[in-house]
């Protein structure tokens, strides 16, 4: 598996490089860190002075940007794999899809700045973005990683299932997780009491998902998963989940492209199988090269 890492030093970040030991072993890893440098607040400067401070703000974060990638790599899992760097200029979320697409990435890993609503309204979301933009799957990191034993994996339609089956067949993860497919389908109530067409053809639809789904787990059963699929509605799932008493823990975003949003519905089929854990764990890699 290919996997860029972007970082950009904040706390979050680091996490993000914590979290690969829960990864196979990287046939290629990229250590990615995007440079946002400014341009001179000052329009009335002379085109010669402000080229001389740009380039002065370059050379100082291209420095820090060394280090910091000196840092990471230094923080590296044993078995993540062998590493490149790379330090581009641009605006990071273009820089990161470029880069995932140019070293063909399965997968991108890379931490939430954590700005909050309003900041994040006014200044975009570098993660949102990346989310949005990449074709290949990635994981934003919001903090401590603690276990990557439980997975929830939403799917909507066939090109989500697509997606998530070609990136489960890479054996990404370094330990076997429980992993959950979750599709939600539409309620069967009509929109008018005593609607009996409605209410067959809301039916049929259901149970055509719930085909799409059951589909989707024979195929990962013919790729090796283990498990079954189970109906519940909306209700007991949110009673379940309020019965449990489980301590808090933090939520990291794992997004398999092309990935849709969900909206309100209530019934739900759920797939789970323990797989797809990379046989090979490979030795201690510390050959790393600089790009």
């Amino acid at each position: 598996m290919k996997t860029l890492l972007a970082v950009d030093g904040s706390d979050n970040s680091y996490e993000a490089v914590h979290a690969l030991k829960y990864f196979s072993r990287a046939e290629q890893l990229t250590l990615l860190h995007a440079l946002n440098v400014p341009r001179p607040a000052y329009p009335m400067l002379l085109p010669e002075l402000a080229a001389e401070q740009y380039k002065t703000f370059e050379q100082i974060m291209r420095e820090d940007g060394e280090r910091l990638l000196d840092r990471i790599q230094s923080l590296l899992p044993m078995h993540a794999g062998p590493s490149t760097r790379h330090l581009r200029i641009g605006s990071p979320a273009q820089v990161i899809v470029s880069m995932a697409e140019e070293q063909k990435a399965d997968l991108i890993v890379m931490g939430a700045r954590g700005l909050g609503p309003i900041k994040e309204w006014l200044l975009g979301s570098v993660s949102h973005r990346v989310l949005t933009l990449a074709s290949c799957a990635t994981l934003i990191v919001n903090g401590p990683v603690k276990a990557m034993k439980q997975i929830l994996l939403p799917l909507e339609g066939l090109s989500d299932a697509e997606a998530a089956i070609r990136f489960l067949q890479l054996k990404p993860f370094h330990e076997a997780v429980d992993v959950t497919l979750l599709t939600i389908l539409t309620s069967t109530e009509p929109p008018r009491p005593g609607d009996a067409a409605a209410a067959a053809a809301a039916t049929e639809k259901l149970e055509e998902k719930a085909a799409y789904i059951e589909g989707v787990a024979e195929r990962l059963r013919e790729k090796g998963g283990k498990g079954e699929t189970r109906d519940t509605n909306g209700s007991e799932v949110r009673s379940s989940r309020s019965s449990e008493r489980r301590p808090r823990t933090s939520s990291h975003k794992l997004h398999v492209a092309p990935f849709s949003q969900v909206s309100r519905f209530t019934c739900h089929c759920l797939w789970r199988w323990r797989a797809f854990q990379h046989p090979a764990r490979g030795p201690r890699s510390t050959q790393q090269e600089t790009a």
